[in-house]
């Protein structure tokens, strides 16, 4: 009975193992933690840019990866383009920007 116990208790503590090695990150994907910080990140870039006037947000994606926001889609100038960017940066937790809009 208690080698039974025992294999039960290291049996529940290996999976227990595997699980949280589930949620850890990796250099090309993102544990848990950081997929919710991204996400925050994503949505304050988004509100910030939908606070700009002068800016159509509506037509412009963002995407965050630890840290790194990227923003695509269109601009009407390269004006904008820089705006954008500029808004973007002074959100915290923005590590770095990606300018991948296209001016139309």
């Amino acid at each position: 009975m208690k080698g039974l116990k025992c294999l039960s208790g290291i049996t529940v503590a290996a999976m227990m193992a595997f699980v949280l090695a589930g949620c850890a990150p990796t250099a090309t994907q993102e544990g848990t933690g950081g997929y919710i910080d991204d996400t925050v990140v994503t949505t304050k870039v988004k509100t910030t840019l939908l606070g700009d006037k002068a800016l159509k947000s509506r037509e412009i994606s963002v995407e965050t990866f630890k840290g790194r926001v990227q923003l695509s889609g269109f601009v009407s100038s390269p004006q904008l383009a820089s705006r954008a960017v500029e808004l973007t940066r002074t959100v915290p937790g923005v590590k770095s920007v990606i300018n991948n809009m296209q001016i139309k």
